[in-house]
């Protein structure tokens, strides 16, 4: 099993940045993937970024030269850093674990981030 606690979020001005934190506990051998989510209102959960267990970054379109996830070298914690935040990143900001075996997933309870203009 897997558990996924966040941190960080908060309200910030436009221009101005926070850092996402996920503290990942449990079989993180398992773990393949670890990404981050957002949701905002109206609107479906998307992927913002994830990270391979070897390494790997993805980032969307819409974040990229603005977010940049990465991990400690224990993988028990996955930070999003996000610089340069716009009110459309105002979102619930999720953690998500990909696991080698079922579940195969696993949510953090998510984090609030507003954007003010």
């Amino acid at each position: 099993q897997v558990q996924l606690v966040e941190s960080g979020g908060g309200l910030v001005q436009a221009g101005g940045s926070l850092r996402l934190s996920c503290a990942v506990s449990g079989s993180i051998f398992r773990i393949n993937v670890m990404g981050w989510y957002r949701q905002a209102p109206g609107k479906q959960r998307e992927s913002v970024a994830r990270i391979t267990s070897r390494g790997n970054t993805y980032h969307a379109d819409s974040v990229k030269g603005r977010f940049t996830i990465s991990r400690n070298n224990a993988k028990t914690t996955v930070y999003l850093q996000m610089n340069s935040l716009k009110p459309e990143d105002t979102a619930v900001y999720y953690c998500k674990a990909e696991t080698s075996i079922a579940p195969y997933y696993y949510w953090g309870q998510g984090t609030q981030v507003t954007v003010s203009s």
